[in-house]
């Protein structure tokens, strides 16, 4: 599902503008990535919870011609699934029911 198909969907099961989903999706991802920019976490209890892990540098290889490369520090975002959404996910979905054919 791509951010079209989500605000679609958003929108369908709310009953809310399009516009109105896009606005506030936005938001949401705006303030999600200032916070991760910041160190602090987001979490959205039994969906999940974003946190940053700091990598340091390292040393690693060129695939292309096996050149040693200097990899910089980074930080990187981690998500750890919530128990309602882990649970979720591991339910398989009810099946449709097929009309009769008369």
């Amino acid at each position: 599902m791509n951010r079209v198909e989500l605000i679609d969907a958003i929108a369908a099961e709310t009953g809310l503008t399009k516009k109105d989903i896009e606005a506030t999706l936005k938001s949401f991802m705006n303030v999600v990535s200032d916070t991760l920019q910041k160190k602090e976490s987001v979490q959205l209890i039994g969906f999940g919870t974003f946190t940053t892990v700091d990598k340091p540098a390292r040393e690693g290889h060129n695939p292309a011609n096996g050149e040693k490369i200097k990899i910089a520090a980074s930080t990187a975002v981690k998500f750890k699934v919530g128990a309602a959404l882990k649970e979720k996910v591991n339910t398989k979905p009810a099946k449709a029911k097929k009309s009769k054919k008369k």
